[in-house]
């Protein structure tokens, strides 16, 4: 499904279901409100008015627009080797956006697969809102375009957590903070390797430093003019944990490159937020790191252990680090943006062990 290129109708017209497939999708309250004029273009001459409602269960626990549901049917039914189809979202308005993220979910980018790569033409699935219920009118091109933000967000921070971190590490993450950042005007701040421990953010240094690739701090800021306020948000972004010195299980181990997931949801966020024209300041601040387990005695320095004991206390100290580094880049949003001088606030008061030595951060 890497092949696939998506759009979002407020309709796709009539079409011939045998030679473009139609998936129409709705919880059945939502199905059962529509008319058969609205659907029968699509779906003559293979299904009928007479067709019945095919009812799947669904958990109790899901939210109201089954955007789990929707998600895993969707990635179900398009594996069929078809070049275009149509999925019809049966759904109400508050439902909508919800849906398009669920449906973007099941069209991933990132694949090794090599039947995709020798795809010459791409997949093009178009998807159309039908809307019922109170406010049933038509999508109109701005929300159509918002939908198409969110979509490329979500598939942006999909094939960052889907990507081995062999090919994702911290210097191939900066390039996609660096790649969003061009697309968008935004130069990134980026804070690295010794830059790191020089302004005091000693734990994501000491954590970090061990690996091939250094550690990073980077902050992509959007300051428009007239805002009123300001948001700050801070993703984790551990390419990949092993879990250190308490070292995790063969049955948690593999899927650790998903500690990046945190970072690459911002990062796709804030790409479909400015595309929407946000009128407010708004920061994204990535951590950046990975643990590396051969290497580890190297990141057991003074700093860090200095650092985790007097902010967090923790036998297993360094499966705690990567909720501590994450703690640790919280604080420039807390206190001044631009970062020119950033800096630990509690910098000057870690640089004095216990004995009275001074130890660098």
């Amino acid at each position: 499904m890497a092949n696939v290129l998506l759009e979002f109708k407020a309709s796709a017209g009539d079409s011939e279901p045998q030679n473009r497939p139609v998936l129409l999708i709705g919880t059945v309250a939502n199905l059962q409100q529509l008319n058969w004029s609205q659907i029968k273009g699509k779906l003559q001459p293979a299904v009928t008015k007479e067709s019945r409602l095919c009812r799947h269960r669904v958990s109790r626990h899901n939210s109201p627009s089954a955007a789990h549901y929707v998600a895993r049917l969707v990635r179900v039914l398009s594996a069929r080797r078809n070049n275009r189809c149509i999925w019809s979202m049966v759904c109400e308005r508050s439902d909508v956006f919800a849906s398009a993220c669920a449906i973007s979910r099941a069209f991933p980018i990132f694949s090794r697969r090599s039947s995709a790569s020798r795809r010459s033409e791409k997949k093009r699935v178009t998807v159309e809102f039908m809307i019922v219920g109170a406010e049933s009118s038509s999508l109109e091109q701005p929300e159509l375009e918002c939908l198409s933000n969110a979509a490329d967000g979500v598939r942006l921070a999909a094939r960052i957590v889907d990507t081995p971190c062999n090919e994702m590490n911290t210097d191939h993450f900066l390039d996609e903070i660096k790649a969003v950042g061009a697309e968008l005007g935004i130069t990134p701040v980026i804070i690295r390797g010794e830059e790191l421990k020089q302004k005091g953010f000693g734990g994501i240094y000491g954590v970090g430093k061990a690996a091939e690739h250094p550690p990073a701090l980077a902050v992509l800021s959007h300051t428009p003019e007239g805002a009123t306020q300001t948001i700050a948000w801070v993703g984790k972004g551990i390419v990949y944990d092993t879990g250190g010195l308490s070292i995790k299980g063969k049955t948690t181990m593999p899927g650790m490159k998903r500690d990046c997931g945190g970072a690459a949801a911002i990062l796709g966020a804030f790409k479909a937020t400015i595309k929407q024209g946000f009128k407010d300041n708004l920061h994204a601040v990535f951590c950046l790191r990975r643990t590396l387990l051969d290497r580890l005695p190297l990141a057991l320095t003074t700093s860090t252990l200095s650092t985790l004991e007097r902010l967090w206390r923790s036998i297993t100290l360094m499966r705690r680090a990567g909720w501590f580094s994450l703690m640790e880049s919280f604080t420039p949003a807390k206190i001044s943006l631009p970062t020119s001088s950033w800096t630990w606030p509690h910098s000057q008061e870690l640089r004095a062990s216990p004995q009275g030595s001074t130890t660098p951060l």
